[in-house]
């Protein structure tokens, strides 16, 4: 995947290095040593630069990305998925329930990762799938790509600061009381599990999630979510611990009347763009296996 980026050296960063300018830029320790084995990578007045250059007001620093590279042991599989947005830094997919984000030792072929190595290489690109929010397999909805280091390092540290704000929509069985509120419970993984979590006060990591009923129906409430944290099965836990879990849960609850999968859905992502700065605002409607049986009249 090929990037440029071309700064103009402003007056107040007069005199600072050209790394010390690319950190405030957002650039990591990582991203530098890659650049510096990129040739011409770094450019400065048409000049090519090591990264220690002193920079002047009004110069014109150019970083080239030239990342040649493909994800290695993901083989390119064409798999149905649907882009909500893409330029050259960020790619916002809407990812159907059932598709894995990564392969597996059991599943080499089918996921997202292998997707968009397919969607790329039909392109003749090369890419390496770097996930900024990974989503369960069988949860639906918005996930964020990163198309080079440098935005995937921008988005990781955003991540890291739950400076990307994440909205999910979930059915629950029964009418949830109070109709709002905040679930702070630490969780960690269940005792001889690699996969299960739990509400654990004592050993846990702190989990937070706000939850808002958005419509009840059929006896069922459909609930808004968002995360203050992004701990592992986090939204399905804390339900089940308020007493509503997860509809379609084979894990958690296995409750298969109304739907075959966790009724989970990544409805809505916010953050500012890794690169512009830019405020991004995406949304998914409610598939159809979520949508279809209950008919939620309410517009989200």
């Amino acid at each position: 995947m090929n990037r440029t980026f071309v700064y103009l050296i402003s007056e107040a960063e007069h005199n600072l290095r050209i790394e010390q300018y690319l950190r405030r830029r957002g650039y990591s320790r990582q991203n530098l040593t890659g650049l510096k084995k990129l040739p011409d990578s770094i450019q400065v007045n048409g000049d090519h630069c090591i990264l220690k250059k002193i920079l002047s007001a009004g110069d014109k620093l150019v970083v080239r990305i030239r990342e040649t590279e493909c994800s290695e042991k993901i083989p390119a599989v064409n798999i149905p998925f649907q882009i909500i947005y893409e330029d050259e830094d960020i790619l916002v997919v809407n990812k159907p329930a059932g598709l894995p984000m990564h392969p597996s030792m059991k599943n080499y072929r089918y996921s997202l990762a292998n997707a968009l190595v397919w969607y790329y290489q039909q392109q003749n690109e090369s890419f390496i799938f770097r996930c900024a929010n990974r989503l369960d397999r069988d949860t639906s909805g918005l996930t964020v790509v990163a198309k080079h280091m440098v935005s995937a390092n921008i988005l990781s540290g955003m991540g890291y600061r739950h400076e990307i704000e994440r909205e999910y929509l979930a059915i629950v069985r029964g009418r949830i009381i109070p109709a709002s509120g905040t679930i702070d419970a630490p969780l960690s993984r269940r005792e001889g599990s690699i996969i299960e979590r739990k509400v654990d006060f004592e050993k846990g990591e702190r989990a937070v999630t706000h939850y808002q009923v958005v419509e009840e129906k059929n006896g069922h409430s459909l609930v808004s979510l968002r995360l203050e944290t992004g701990r592992t099965h986090q939204i399905r836990i804390h339900l089940k611990y308020l007493g509503f879990p997860l509809i379609g849960d084979y894990l958690y609850n296995p409750d298969m009347e109304w739907i075959s999968r966790q009724a989970l859905h990544s409805y809505r992502l916010r953050f500012d763009h890794p690169i512009t700065r830019e405020r991004m605002d995406f949304t998914a409607p409610l598939p159809e296996d979520m949508q279809g049986r209950f008919c939620w009249s309410t517009e989200l």
